[in-house]
């Protein structure tokens, strides 16, 4: 099943969001880079999307260029959101040399990854 495209936000020279459909689930397409200049407009997306489509939610991180640890907290708020909620959530094509800051706090260990989307799909329908 192909996703659609649903909304896309306007690049700002650092970071550009769209999102697609796979089914009932939003898949985000992150592109560019997450730290303090971009929170509020990547925060304000997924709020958006959550509000939309309900918690749960699929990050595609492969396009993501560098992550800081105010962006790693707020994927943290919305994974936590999703479970608590008993939805499902996922972060797919994350890039290690961009992403260190998964791997230095540990929580590359409890995130749910996943290569690609379709094995995150799998893995919900487990």
């Amino acid at each position: 099943m192909l996703p659609q495209r649903r909304r896309e936000v306007s690049n700002n020279g650092l970071l550009s969001l769209t999102s697609s459909m796979s089914g009932d689930i939003v898949v985000i397409h992150v592109n560019g880079v997450l730290d303090a200049t971009t929170r509020e407009q990547f925060s304000d997306y997924l709020d958006a999307a959550a509000d939309d489509h309900g918690p749960g939610m699929i990050l595609d991180l492969g396009g993501v260029t560098f992550m800081d640890s105010r962006a790693l907290g707020l994927i943290v708020h919305h994974w936590q959101r999703s479970t608590t909620a008993g939805a499902n959530f996922a972060l797919i094509s994350v890039q290690y040399p961009n992403s260190k800051v998964m791997w230095v706090t540990g929580l590359s260990e409890r995130l749910p990854l996943f290569d690609t989307l379709d094995e995150a799909l799998a893995a919900f329908a487990a």
